[in-house]
């Protein structure tokens, strides 16, 4: 399996060089690419210097935008895999083997912080905006998920063929909105325990007052996945799977 691994990044120039060392530790720098998603700070400059690909956005599309990019790279490249993988130190390389190995019954496997005991800590307010769009989004997914705003995630190649081709980008749409498409078109999703740190470095892309705001807007979307038309190349796509799994 040819493996991408996928940092989007916005103005994390302190600590990338570190998050790129640990990551050479377990991925070769040839198959990571770093989206500098409109960072007005040396992001870029570290990632080559590291050896990772870069990408760069001239304006801040969101996390969303980023990863379409990636994997829309990751297809024309050729990958079979695309692990998504946080730029700001909170994600531990360690585990994308277990996130691979995991691949083995599903399309998507999120690495959740709470399925287990992690010891990670978040506040009050943010663990039940949380815990809400992680119960509703189960419902979806027909399993059970604990951390579906979890962006340490990989998708396998039937979920690399639909996201290259459509990938939600409003904020949480690569998080929670993914899910919801992805469960449309008829792939699994799965998560498995894993670890984070705490941010090394950079400012929180959305503050809890925000993420509370928000909270409305994601349960109203998801409240109309099962009516929302699926855009007609996904529709194809799916065709063309059911087709192939159904070939002799």
């Amino acid at each position: 399996m040819r493996l991408l691994v996928a940092v989007p990044a916005l103005n994390e120039a302190a600590v990338l060089g570190r998050v790129l060392g640990a990551l050479s530790v377990v991925q070769p720098l040839g198959d990571v690419v770093v989206i500098d998603d409109g960072s007005r700070d040396a992001t870029a400059r570290v990632a080559r210097a590291a050896g990772a690909h870069v990408i760069s956005h001239a304006v801040n599309l969101g996390v969303g935008a980023a990863m379409g990019t990636a994997f829309q790279y990751a297809a024309r490249a050729g990958y079979d895999a695309v692990v998504q993988f946080d730029g700001d130190g909170q994600h531990r390389a360690e585990h994308i083997a277990e996130l691979v190995a995991a691949l083995a019954d599903a399309d998507i496997v999120i690495g959740s912080r709470f399925a287990q005991r992690s010891g990670y800590r978040s506040s009050a307010a943010r663990r039940g905006v949380q815990r809400l769009i992680a119960g509703v989004t189960s419902l979806y997914a027909r399993t059970k998920l604990t951390d579906a705003t979890s962006g340490f995630r990989i998708a396998g190649p039937r979920a690399l063929a639909v996201f290259a081709e459509h990938y939600p980008v409003e904020w949480l749409g690569d998080t929670v909105e993914s899910i919801v498409l992805a469960t449309r078109q008829g792939l699994t999703v799965r998560e498995i325990p894993v670890a984070m740190n705490e941010r090394a470095g950079g400012a929180p892309s959305q503050s809890i007052l925000r993420a509370t705001m928000y909270t409305a807007r994601i349960l109203f979307i998801l409240g109309l996945a099962t009516i929302r038309s699926v855009p007609p190349q996904l529709r194809r796509l799916r065709r063309a799977q059911a087709a192939q799994e159904s070939a002799p």
